[in-house]
């Protein structure tokens, strides 16, 4: 089948950044593509002002883009950090805070989906502290989620380049993912199964598909080495794709790769125009 038969969107928070956020929407749609998503936007604020909000609804909904995935309030990403609801104290708060600000927003723009990073091992805290911490407020957002019609997503990262995020391969990931459907009963936690990192932590991909792709509620591809465009590194992306979605997987796979020393919007050229576009 190849990528042709896939439901790609754009993560706006890797690529076409040349550009202002408000401007990115409008970018994706000129280069063809119909849907979007983003981690969340405002840094240093897990509660903008609702003038913030509503200029970011409006330049998604002007450009004609569905937003099909946001990240709750995860501290300083791109940065230092990997999320923030397993780190005690103000940055755990912070998350908190921002579970009903996110959610309004993807309630606004039809978004199924809300991805909640992790967070760093914390120095001097106990792991099994962190992780009763997690699981809390995994709760609160998974309920959150629930009530929007949204899944919520656990995304496992990758070692080498988060050395202290916990959740470096997939059943470490979609263990958690266990956990918090069966403390909510509402089974709409679902795993994030981003080909890149794992790819980085040597996991095989072929048997990550055939174990998780049940449980999988996302895909995000990167070519690796590099985590640049499909081609521009050795993993057989289209492969993969065909192998996830004849094991049943029918939703979005988002693009979210570095477009190098070029503009975002020549970093596509690995797909053909009409395949950009999703009904």
């Amino acid at each position: 089948m190849g990528f042709t038969e896939q439901r790609f969107n754009v993560n706006l928070s890797i690529l076409f950044t040349e550009l202002p956020l408000l401007e990115r929407p409008a970018a994706a749609r000129a280069a063809g593509f119909t849907a979007v998503e983003l981690w969340w936007p405002w840094l240093d604020s897990p509660t903008p002002a609702q003038s913030e909000l509503d200029s970011l609804r409006a330049a998604i909904e002007n450009a004609g883009v569905r937003l099909t995935g946001l990240n709750f309030y995860a501290g300083q990403l791109p940065g230092p950090d990997r999320g923030a609801l397993s780190v005690p104290g103000e940055e755990s708060e912070r998350f908190r805070a921002n579970i009903e600000v996110a959610a309004g927003l993807a309630e606004s723009l039809g978004c199924g989906a809300l991805n909640a990073l992790y967070g760093n091992r914390t120095e001097g805290v106990d792991p099994a502290e962190q992780d009763a911490l997690a699981l809390e407020n995994l709760v609160l957002a998974a309920h959150a989620a629930n009530r929007i019609g949204a899944i919520l997503l656990v995304e496992a990262l990758n070692e080498p380049e988060s050395p202290r995020y916990p959740l470096v391969s997939a059943p470490a990931a979609v263990e958690v993912v266990d956990r918090v459907n069966a403390a909510t009963g509402l089974d709409n936690a679902r795993f994030l199964m981003d080909l890149y990192h794992l790819s980085m932590n040597g996991e095989d991909l072929t048997s990550v598909i055939d174990r998780f792709a049940a449980k999988t509620g996302h895909v995000q591809i990167a070519d690796n080495p590099g985590r640049g465009a499909p081609g521009t590194g050795t993993l057989p992306l289209a492969d993969h794709l065909d192998r996830l979605r004849k094991a049943g997987y029918e939703g979005w796979v988002g693009l979210e790769y570095k477009p190098g020393d070029r503009p975002s919007a020549e970093a596509f050229d690995w797909l053909p125009r009409e395949a950009r576009r999703t009904p």
